[in-house]
């Protein structure tokens, strides 16, 4: 029995990717639980526009953390700040003294609308937080420094007035489906290959080593687009999800974030010497995509020390568009930063993984030329 055990730990020493694995994994869950996994909002990005917007802003409850005031701004200029994501609520102050603000909330950011409407019904209450009175200094407000006056408000939920799960969840679900399907089984099938000792008939072949590279991954990139297709088509059709956006730039978001996927899978695969080895990487990848990257917990959530990782996830930037298109109808103009990152990983992740596939086949093709 101990010659036995003493075997298994000289093989687990030799496997260090296992070793890495089974030490990575829980440190992996105790920062994302311990730090990240919060349903516990405590600033809420905020806006304030109209007339009134330098007087209101100090009234508002603190969990609203205001980041911008405009004076010359209306409903108009709020409504599309939250459709193009710059903040999740946005105050309306009128320009009549002692008429209350109307608030404007993106229901697409769940448990941030939630907070905001909990501060805003503890104000109404006469429990908020911050007291309702005017910095020092500043005019008065005729009947505005009362809670009833503020917290009276009218509250509007927009893009997903019910507040509902599967809103925010089926856009999600698609990079989901494009992580699994463009990683996990484009780095098993490559590795399979390897395995079966067919990747030396690919070398010897007439193909060069972008024909075969594209011809591996071919076939996932077709499977991942109709799977995307079937997700958003049920999501819509089943579970009453708005598509109210552009189906182009959902879908140049969608290639961008499946060339970034797929490109991992290929550079796993290369990583990867039994398909047992790819399938650990790939959970290392796609783990972190899961839980850092704004799907369940939003990222202004987080504390600061973990929330730079959900930066660097291609997923943060696809579900920023999957969403911001489907539900909110945000315009291009809007998601240029994602789209533009998805497209830097995409040329940076894709001509790693080329060059590291590129350098298998090529032992692989001497190796077969010296056997003949």
């Amino acid at each position: 029995m101990w010659a036995i055990a003493l075997k298994e730990f000289r093989q687990l020493r030799r496997d260090r990717r296992t070793v890495a694995m089974l030490f990575l994994l829980p440190f992996l869950f105790l920062i994302v639980f311990g730090y990240a996994a919060s349903f516990d909002i405590k600033q809420v990005p905020t806006i304030v526009v109209g007339p009134g917007a330098e007087l209101v802003a100090p009234l508002l409850p603190k969990q609203l953390e205001v980041q911008r005031t405009d004076a010359a701004g209306d409903a108009a200029d709020a409504r599309d700040a939250l459709r193009r994501g710059e903040a999740v609520v946005a105050v309306i102050a009128p320009a009549a003294a002692g008429e209350p603000p109307r608030v404007l909330i993106d229901g697409t950011e769940l448990f941030a609308a939630q907070t905001a409407l909990r501060s805003l019904a503890e104000l109404q209450a006469g429990g908020a937080q911050r007291p309702l009175q005017p910095e020092a200094g500043a005019p008065p407000i005729a009947d505005a420094g009362t809670p009833g006056a503020l917290g009276a408000t009218q509250v509007d939920i927009l893009f997903n007035p019910d507040l509902r799960t599967a809103v925010i969840m089926i856009p999600g679900l698609c990079g989901i489906i494009l992580v699994f399907v463009g990683t996990v089984a484009t780095a098993l099938g490559v590795v399979r290959e390897r395995q079966a000792g067919t990747l030396e008939q690919l070398a010897v072949m007439p193909f060069r080593p972008r024909d075969v590279f594209i011809g591996k991954i071919a076939p996932y990139l077709l499977i991942a687009a109709i799977d995307m297709v079937v997700i958003v088509a049920v999501g819509t059709l089943l579970f009453d999800v708005p598509f109210r956006g552009s189906a182009a730039t959902f879908a140049l978001g969608a290639l961008l974030f499946l060339f970034v996927t797929l490109g991992m899978g290929v550079l796993i695969s290369t990583l990867s010497q039994t398909q047992g080895q790819a399938i650990q990487l790939s959970m290392m990848f796609m783990l972190p995509q899961f839980l850092l990257s704004g799907l369940f917990f939003p990222l202004y959530s987080m504390a600061a020390g973990v929330r730079w990782i959900g930066y660097i996830l291609p997923l943060t930037y696809f579900i920023k568009v999957a969403r911001g298109v489907m539900v909110r109808d945000a315009p291009i103009s809007a998601l240029w930063i994602p789209l533009t990152v998805l497209a830097v990983m995409a040329i940076g992740v894709f001509a790693l993984s080329t060059w590291r596939f590129r350098r298998d086949l090529a032992p692989a093709d001497t190796e077969a030329r010296a056997d003949r």
